[in-house]
């Protein structure tokens, strides 16, 4: 094989971790500046077709660009309902990209995005992603890594007073449990499930094998690793129809089954 064609091959492998280069969020996309100079390569495919294809040319609204100097990875970002989103400060996400996010969606008349709440969590190859600690897998339920609660920090952004100057964001920290957080913002009872039930040895090694990268694909509907069986049973106990599928190499790939997936359209009947 030719050296010069391994760098572009190993873009398009990467590419099955769909959730990092692009997310969908209101009626538009943030196309986002990878963490990695080599993974960043993996945002102009997206590019192109939203530039050129023919279902998305002029029909999407951008609120991030892969040319901004702020790196912001998809596996961060969660839509927690139409107009409340979940950002992730993380080992790949930076606050300043959050920043200009937010920016860019509060100063759009179409986009319904009101509130921005940023998860500070640690930054570990282990915590990449918020997605690696935290999904939501139904309108009332959560699951989540408790090796992340004793430091995490929840942000809540929001327009402010005066657009394009230094005071176009409020930024406040928001006190209470993660639980009372999301009742706030989600104006409903939540239930937070967390993975392997909380133990810590058996929490620590099904986090790493995805156990909380749940891909919910309806309400109360998940595709999962069927190698976190403890964390599994939880979400059956707790009235969750679990899809389970073998994870084998894929794991080794450090990508579970939402990094895998790329929802453009949304159904929300919030």
């Amino acid at each position: 094989m030719s050296s010069y064609l391994i760098p572009v091959l190993s873009s398009v492998i990467n590419l099955c971790i769909k959730f990092s280069p692009f997310a969908s969020c209101g009626n538009g996309v943030i196309l986002n500046k990878m963490y990695s100079v080599t993974r960043n390569r993996e945002t102009i495919y997206a590019e192109y077709i939203f530039n050129y294809h023919p279902d998305f040319k002029g029909k999407l609204d951008k609120y991030y660009d892969r040319y901004l100097p702020y790196h912001i990875e998809g596996g961060d970002v969660l839509n927690l309902n139409s107009h409340t989103l979940a950002v992730g400060i993380s080992q790949r996400t930076e606050a300043a990209a959050i920043d200009e996010l937010a920016k860019n969606c509060f100063k759009d008349p179409n986009c319904k995005i009101d509130t921005i709440l940023a998860f500070n969590i640690p930054e570990s190859r282990a915590f990449m992603h918020l997605d690696t600690v935290f999904t939501q897998i139904d309108y009332d339920k959560f699951t989540y890594h408790p090796g992340i609660m004793d430091t995490l920090q929840v942000f809540e952004i929001t327009e402010g007073d005066i657009p394009d100057s230094d005071e176009d964001l409020n930024v406040v920290e928001v006190n209470g449990s993660l639980e009372s957080i999301l009742e706030k913002y989600l104006g409903r009872d939540i239930t937070l499930i967390p993975c392997a039930g909380g133990e810590k040895i058996s929490s620590e090694r099904e986090q790493w094998n995805d156990g909380t990268n749940t891909l919910c694909i309806a309400p109360g509907v998940v595709v999962v690793y069927d190698r976190n069986n403890i964390t599994n049973e939880l979400l059956r106990d707790n009235g969750i129809k679990v899809l389970e599928m073998h994870s084998a190499e894929l794991s080794r790939g450090r990508g579970g089954p939402r990094c895998m997936s790329m929802p453009l359209q949304r159904s929300d009947r919030i």
